[in-house]
């Protein structure tokens, strides 16, 4: 007689993996959070707000995974998943409040399982996000014995009142970038092919290591910053980096004039343009550059802005002006 686990889906792991992750998921819940794991959808109770919006974003680690599953360290790679999801709906001013995670893979390992879930679970404490559900789905056939993929949904809030869109960016406002903790989780394809021994000694340590820094979470700087400034506008430099991303939150007849000279741009991004020898505008229209994230301000709120991020925690620093232009985006 055939069964479910002769096909290759084991239901024990997976019951397994729940077990090892039920409590740390359940430490990730506010007051609003009105019921746990096992029910058919989770709930979420809003709260007291005027006229609110949700805002929600779904993203995945992308090729990044590779690197992680090769070398067998899935601590980070849960942090990835979230912050791609919700640095995006930071975006327009929102406060992230619930994510749901979906693991894919050939074959469970719940020791596995559980470590991805642990980073996502990290990640959504230092943001006081909440994870409510998600998805754990054996696939054998569709995926390798050892392979995995990670996606996620987040789902954030604003006043209407309040929702940053860029509409309000007017020429002369100045573009501010917030460091990046690395290449967070874009344009690994093109790092996997330039650096493809990931074990290879870099500055005293693996290679792997610098390539697996989590991307970094701007949730508190963001809605800190927001208390205190009138921020116009917000992007969010993922794939496509300052070049693709930047244009997107600019009004019609606006561009963006920024200076590469003061782009801070991390060693490792250096040597990876050194070695497979990329040209500039490739690098900058891929890779974050060490910008992860821009705000655009009024003049006039510059200095405000650069010491209140500074306090939050974020060596923020001008690399570039708002002009009226039909080119989106100038590096000079």
């Amino acid at each position: 007689m055939a069964t479910y686990k002769d096909a290759g889906v084991n239901k024990e792991e997976g019951y397994n993996t729940v077990s090892k992750i039920k409590d740390a998921v359940a430490s990730t819940h506010s007051p609003n959070v009105l019921n746990g794991i096992g029910s058919f959808g989770a709930f979420y109770e809003l709260g007291k707000y005027n006229n609110p919006v949700l805002v929600s974003g779904t993203d995945g680690v992308g090729t990044k995974l590779r690197i992680a599953l090769d070398v067998k360290k899935y601590d980070t790679v849960g942090i990835d998943c979230f912050a791609m999801c919700a640095n995006d709906i930071l975006c327009h001013g929102a406060k992230p409040l619930f994510f749901l995670d979906y693991l894919a893979c050939g074959k469970l390992d719940s020791d596995i399982a559980a470590e991805i879930v642990g980073g996502i679970v990290a990640a959504c404490k230092e943001t006081n996000c909440s994870l409510i559900g998600g998805e754990t789905a054996e696939m054998p056939g569709m995926y390798q014995i050892g392979d995995y993929d990670v996606a996620g949904f987040c789902v954030g809030i604003v006043e209407k009142e309040d929702i940053i869109d860029g509409s309000k960016i007017t020429a002369g406002d100045v573009v501010i970038a917030l460091p990046a903790s690395g290449f967070h989780s874009n344009g690994f394809s093109l790092v996997r092919k330039v650096f493809p021994d990931f074990k290879e000694e870099w500055n005293g340590k693996p290679l792997y290591e610098a390539l697996l820094v989590p991307t970094k979470l701007y949730g508190k700087p963001i809605m800190g910053l927001l208390d205190q400034v009138e921020v116009n506008g917000i992007a969010h430099i993922t794939g496509g980096g300052l070049i693709e991303n930047v244009p997107r939150i600019l009004p019609k007849g606006l561009g963006v004039e920024i200076e590469k000279s003061k782009v801070q741009v991390p060693k490792i991004m250096q040597e990876l343009q050194k070695r497979a020898e990329i040209e500039e505008n490739e690098m900058f229209g891929t890779f974050n550059m060490g910008v992860g994230m821009v705000v655009v301000v009024k003049p006039a709120l510059q200095d405000k802005t650069i010491t209140a991020l500074k306090e939050l925690g974020e060596d923020a620093y001008v690399i570039g002006e708002v002009k009226e232009s039909e080119e989106e985006i100038v590096l000079k």
